[in-house]
């Protein structure tokens, strides 16, 4: 009885096995064809998609040079400032929400309730709704720069960081910062010196999810900035357009894949850090 339940576990765990990858295989397949028609000839990115580089229609670096160097607006502009925006946003986001999800945590009151549910509800409102009024809001604030542009990120990257932080401070015993009041530490230095470093786990987490979600995102900086002035890259590969509005497949195809090199390393780097702290915030003390 038992060699057959092991026996059905192990078949289980085999077809299990075999979905996962098929589904695995499934979401690589876009990714590997971009890395197929970087190399390729702009022709035959139109006419053969599908197919592997022959001796006719491989490409070799060409397309890669052409993306960097087309038009008037250099590509390593572009790199800069998706950096600087990605680093600066993803920094304010760490820093103010994991403060504001310690206070919301430790201070039982209908309005930190209040805040709370907010952030929470913030997460299940499209852009869409709000990208409008955001775009008129930010020109008259001037928010509208690569230096101010991270104010906007925070809020919209407030929701989901709050609710992370919060599900784990819950799970840090109160004595230890009582412990930190009675040694004479103030708030500050309480979070700085204590709540922070136990955070950690939480907080690469977010720091993971918050610069893939920066890095990639297109909408917003297009409504924001000033395009003749500051391109981010996924910006930049959208006016990769020759006259007539014609569209170099080959360059754009190069462009994405240096785009999404950076992510796809930093993602392979730390995903173990993602699944630590998605489980830190699960648990409540």
């Amino acid at each position: 009885m038992k060699q057959n339940d092991l026996r059905t576990k192990k078949h289980g765990k085999t077809l299990l096995t075999v979905f996962f990858t098929v589904i695995c295989l499934f979401y690589m397949f876009p990714v590997f064809m971009v890395v197929v028609n970087s190399f390729k000839l702009n022709t035959f990115v139109k006419t053969e998609t599908f197919a592997m580089p022959t001796q006719e229609s491989f490409a070799g670096f060409s397309n890669f040079i052409k993306g960097v160097t087309f038009g008037g607006y250099p590509f390593w502009k572009s790199v800069v400032y998706s950096t600087m925006i990605t680093l600066m946003s993803t920094a304010l986001i760490l820093l103010f929400t994991s403060m504001a999800a310690w206070y919301i945590s430790r201070v039982d009151s209908v309005i930190c309730r209040g805040v709370y549910y907010l952030c929470v509800f913030s997460m299940v409102v499209p852009f869409q709704m709000v990208m409008f009024t955001l775009s008129k809001t930010a020109d008259t604030l001037k928010l509208n720069t690569p230096w101010t542009i991270p104010v906007i990120y925070l809020g919209f990257g407030a929701g989901l960081a709050v609710f992370m932080f919060v599900g784990f401070v819950k799970s840090i015993p109160l004595e230890i910062e009582e412990a930190a009041a009675i040694d004479g530490c103030g708030p500050l230095r309480t979070y700085f010196t204590v709540v922070l470093p136990m955070l950690m786990p939480t907080m690469i987490s977010v720091a993971i999810l918050e610069i893939m979600w920066v890095w990639n995102d297109y909408l917003l900086p297009y409504l924001v900035l000033d395009r003749t002035k500051y391109m981010t890259i996924p910006i930049h590969i959208q006016y990769l357009k020759g006259s007539y509005g014609t569209v170099d497949l080959g360059a754009t195809m190069a462009l994405i894949l240096l785009s999404i090199i950076p992510v796809i390393a930093f993602y392979l780097t730390c995903q173990k850090h993602i699944i630590k702290g998605v489980a830190a915030g699960a648990v409540k003390g």
